[in-house]
C-alpha cells in the first residue's frame, strides 16, 4: 500500500519536473540575467571555483564522506522517515548558516557559497546512507552528482537527466574508470546551471541588513528542493532495484 502511494508521487514529481517554465520564471530569468551584469566579475569567478572544486572533491575526495553506515534491511517507508529527520536537521543548518553569512553583507556572503555547497553536499551523502548505497564507490558518487544536477538544472536539460536518473542500473554498467571519467566532466556546464539557479536570491543575499533574510530562506528552500530531489532519485532506484529482484527466479 505505501509503496503504490510513492509511485502516484513519484509520477506527480516527474510532471512536475518535466512542466514548462511559467510566465513569471522567464521574467525571473530575464531579470537575472541583468542582475549579473551587475555583480562584479571576481565574484563570479569566486562562485565558479567554489563549484568546481566541490564537484571534483565529491569525485575523488574523501571532504563529504558520509560518517553514517549504509542502512540495510529497512522498508522504503522507514528509509523515508529517517531522510526526513535527516532533511529537517540540514534545513535548519542551512538558514542559521544562510542568516549568519547574509547578515555580513559582501564578504560574509560570497562565504556562504562553499558553505552552502559543503552542506548540500554532506546532505546527500547522508541520504544515499539512509537508503542503502555506499557512497565509498565512485559510481555512487556521480549519481549524487546527477541528482544534485537535476535539483538545480536548466529546463531543458531536465529530461536528459531525470532518464539518465531513472535508468540508473544501466547507466552505472556503461562507466569508465573513475580516472576517466574524471577527465570528461563537463565542468563549465554543471557550474552554469547551479550559479544560474542560485545567482538572483543568492545576490540579494550580499544586501547587508536585508541579507539576512534572503539567506535563510533561500538556503532552507534550496534544501527543500535537493531534498525532494534525492529523496525520490533514491525511491526510484530501491523500487526499480526490488522490481529486478522480483524478477530472478
Amino acid at each position: 500500500m505505501y509503496e503504490e502511494t510513492v509511485y502516484e508521487e513519484l509520477d506527480r514529481w516527474k510532471r512536475k519536473l518535466t512542466k514548462r517554465q511559467s510566465m513569471m520564471g522567464r521574467y525571473t530569468k530575464g531579470l537575472q540575467a541583468k542582475v549579473n551584469g551587475l555583480i562584479p566579475e571576481k565574484v563570479h569567478t569566486f562562485v565558479t571555483t567554489s563549484i568546481k572544486n566541490m564537484t571534483h572533491a565529491t569525485l575523488i575526495g574523501s571532504e563529504y564522506t558520509t560518517k553514517i553506515e549504509p542502512k540495510q534491511g529497512l522498508s522504503l517507508s522507514e528509509r523515508d522517515e529517517n531522510f526526513k529527520e535527516i532533511l529537517t536537521s540540514y534545513k535548519r543548518t542551512a538558514a542559521l548558516e544562510g542568516a549568519g553569512t547574509g547578515a555580513g553583507g559582501i564578504i560574509l556572503g560570497m562565504v556562504d557559497f562553499p558553505l552552502l555547497l559543503s552542506i548540500k553536499m554532506k546532505f546527500l551523502f547522508d541520504t544515499a546512507a539512509t537508503y542503502g548505497y555506499d557512497v565509498h564507490d565512485y559510481r555512487e558518487r556521480l549519481f549524487v552528482l546527477y541528482l544534485f544536477q537535476l535539483a538545480f538544472s536548466r529546463e531543458e536539460k531536465r529530461p536528459m537527466l531525470l532518464e539518465r536518473i531513472e535508468n540508473w542500473t544501466e547507466e552505472k554498467e556503461k562507466l569508465p574508470s573513475k580516472d576517466v571519467y574524471l577527465a570528461e566532466v563537463d565542468w563549465k556546464s554543471f557550474q552554469l546551471d547551479y550559479r544560474d539557479y542560485i545567482d538572483l536570491p543568492k545576490m540579494l543575499q550580499l544586501i547587508p541588513g536585508f541579507g539576512a533574510i534572503v539567506g535563510a530562506t533561500a538556503n532552507y528552500r534550496f534544501l527543500e528542493i535537493l531534498g525532494e530531489t534525492a529523496m525520490n532519485g533514491y525511491r526510484m532506484r530501491l523500487l526499480e532495484d526490488k522490481k529486478e529482484y522480483r524478477r530472478k527466479p
